[in-house]
């Protein structure tokens, strides 16, 4: 069954580091796009968090966020600092030893350190607690639920595309029933011009049927109507098929079926055809806007 592109996600997971919250909003797109928005403490596993995405939604823009919130309320997206002591010590030393040396006034104090920006660094021990398989889980989890909508999402399509599918077939019964009355109709036309240019003069019946026999290869449109059903098989065939992402052979039967109701209505010669040829057409292309949701 198919799948649609549009779906939502999210999940919850307690670790020994903060409560991870993860959330997959995902939108049609015509390959694998991804924009992420991760706390600080796990960007070093945004390369895997991407395969783990594109593994579940192979195709379609999805926008992913994952959070932390630690225990003491502070979030994985706040940058934890520290002080570098060790540096701090060194500078306190060496000013103290500068002051000596040329005989300057003042105190080596907080607020003269505080001017070395690289004294406050990162600390790396804050976000070493997030381990891989927590953050793996709760991607995982939360892009399973977006799928699970993809699908629900999926089977409304379906119907909706069934219901087009038969519309067309309806229009090409119409089609199919009406195709030999044109004939008759044209060569009833034809038969009357003719009487009326001879002025009584006797029909030339076989020249007329040789005419008529011509207009119906030329209108025949019974090859166009078949490979229109075959399309309309197949197209069904796929959407109840194994749920793997088919918009892009959806797509192709699409044009398909758009080709040969374009070759049905230039030999149609015939009103009541052409409005049934116009129906067919609408309902494609509903079902190529449709099929653009489709995974």
């Amino acid at each position: 069954m198919i799948r649609s592109m549009t779906g939502f996600g999210d999940a919850v997971l307690v670790t020994p580091a903060g409560v991870l919250r993860a959330e997959v909003r995902t939108v049609n797109h015509r390959y694998f796009s991804v924009n992420l928005r991760l706390a600080r403490a796990v960007e070093r596993y945004e390369a895997q968090i991407r395969e783990w995405l594109r593994a579940q939604l192979p195709r379609g823009h999805v926008n992913f966020s994952l959070r932390l919130q630690r225990e003491d309320g502070a979030t994985g997206d706040t940058l934890a600092l520290r002080v570098d002591e060790g540096r701090a010590r060194q500078y306190v030393k060496a000013l103290r030893g500068l002051k000596h040396a040329l005989g300057i006034a003042g105190e080596v104090d907080l607020s003269l350190l505080s001017r070395f920006g690289d004294l406050i660094v990162p600390d790396d021990d804050a976000s070493a607690g997030v381990e891989v398989d927590a953050v793996e889980a709760v991607t995982d989890e939360a892009a399973r639920a977006a799928v699970e909508m993809r699908r629900l999402e999926g089977e409304r399509l379906a119907e909706d595309l069934e219901g087009r599918l038969v519309a067309v077939e309806t229009a090409m019964a119409t089609i199919a029933e009406r195709a030999p009355a044109r004939l008759v109709a044209e060569r009833n036309r034809m038969r009357r011009v003719v009487a009326e240019l001879l002025e009584g003069v006797s029909l030339d019946e076989e020249r007329i049927a040789r005419e008529i026999a011509l207009l119906a290869e030329r209108w025949d449109i019974s090859e166009e109507l078949v490979r229109l059903r075959s399309h309309l098989a197949l197209f069904r065939d796929t959407i109840a098929g194994p749920p793997d992402p088919v918009g892009k052979r959806l797509g192709f039967l699409i044009q398909e079926m758009n080709r040969e109701a374009n070759t049905i209505g230039s030999k149609a010669n015939d009103a009541p055809i052409d409005h049934q040829v116009i129906a067919i057409k609408d309902e494609i292309e509903r079902l190529r806007e449709q099929v653009e949701n489709i995974e």
